[in-house]
């Protein structure tokens, strides 16, 4: 089982960032900072818990003026920033969040400085929350920046759903104040930006869908970068079979399609995979075809849950297709699974066709 992303935050971490910043604050009292952060829950806090308990434990054992503090983080960052600990390092940003909130001008300098090899994409929300009109001012320049770190930062930081953030309720109701900020940056040069930019779009499809699709009718068919950018942005509404997306990105009508042939096996043991075959077929070529699966699983206290998983994507030529696939229920630290009976749904271009069940044995919690 792969090691917990927790235990990037450990006691190398706290040495090393103690270090640093006794090089820029000689009154940092080191042994008692180690032992308040490892203190006795330690063990027991998950990923931003931990995160949190370091940013809290600074606000002991740095100066309790903010200015005073966030000028010793400032110096001590560029000396720690190169030790490629992305995530560790966002304890810099997050001390921004929790104490710098009612000081705007110096945690905007801030942020520019930390999110460079990192990303405070969490740490700005409760500003742009607070400071929505300054807040979208500021990200406006930030996306002309020469730095890719802080481009990205301005369509990152804005996006209405972040996985792990608090959501931006203001901007799932109307996103039309990122949009700027996205038309800045739909052609960077940068995939790192361009990638954030997707995620975006991908956030506005899940509450303003008509929106994303204007947008793709006009940014469509320009160039290879930005045909890319959309199809990884429309992916929500791409696997819930939009009928008019799937006609801007090529994909026709599957009414001429037959499968047939579904196999797949009765049951399989949590930790396994489980291999599933079709054949596809029709009258003439079979065009661009998107094969899809959606699995229902069970869940926690008998519910169930449904996903869609991407099988594969081409033009073909040919009249017939033979398809050779697997699910696996690997276990991995992010998921859990539940024996009993699970189903799995071929999709075609969006369209549902058969479904067939089997039984997974055994849990992985």
């Amino acid at each position: 089982m792969a090691e917990p992303f927790k235990n990037l935050f450990n006691k190398e971490y706290i040495d090393l960032l103690s270090d640093k910043l006794l090089e820029n604050y000689k009154e940092f009292d080191k042994e008692n900072f180690t032992k308040t952060v490892l203190d006795k829950n330690w063990e027991s806090k998950e990923l931003k818990e931990r995160m949190r308990h370091i940013t809290l434990s600074l606000g002991e054992f740095l100066p309790k003026e903010y200015l005073e503090a966030i000028k010793i983080l400032k110096e001590t960052y560029p000396t720690i920033q190169n030790y490629d600990l992305a995530l560790q390092n966002m304890v810099f940003q997050d001390y921004v969040e929790v104490y710098g909130l009612d000081y705007f001008d110096e945690s905007i300098k801030a942020f520019e400085i930390f999110t460079i090899d990192s990303s405070c994409e969490f740490a700005v929300r409760p500003f742009i929350i607070k400071y929505e009109k300054e807040m979208m001012a500021v990200m406006k320049k930030w996306a002309e920046s020469n730095n890719e770190h802080i481009r990205r930062l301005a369509s990152e930081g804005s996006r209405s759903r972040l996985p792990w953030a608090i959501a931006l309720p203001s901007f799932k109701k109307d996103p039309t104040p990122m949009l700027e900020i996205l038309e800045k940056l739909k052609d960077d040069d940068i995939e790192y930006v361009r990638r954030s930019v997707a995620n975006n779009l991908n956030d506005i499809s899940k509450d303003n869908s008509d929106l994303l699709i204007e947008i793709t009718k006009k940014w469509i068919g320009k160039n290879t970068n930005r045909d890319k950018l959309l199809k990884h942005g429309c992916r929500t509404l791409l696997k819930d079979g939009n009928e008019e997306i799937m006609t801007l990105f090529g994909f026709t009508d599957p009414k001429d399609i037959t499968l047939s042939d579904f196999q797949i096996l009765k049951k399989v043991d949590v930790g396994e995979k489980i291999p599933f075959s079709f054949q596809i077929s029709s009258k003439k070529q079979l065009g661009k075809i998107r094969l899809e699966y959606e699995l229902e699983m069970v869940r926690q206290k008998g519910k169930t849950g449904k996903k869609v998983f991407k099988i594969s994507e081409g033009n073909y030529t040919d009249k017939t297709k033979k398809v050779e696939t697997f699910h696996s229920f690997k276990i991995v630290t992010t998921r859990k699974y539940y024996s009993g009976t699970h189903k799995i749904t071929l999709i075609i271009n969006g369209r549902k066709f058969v479904t067939k069940d089997f039984q997974l044995i055994g849990d992985s919690h």
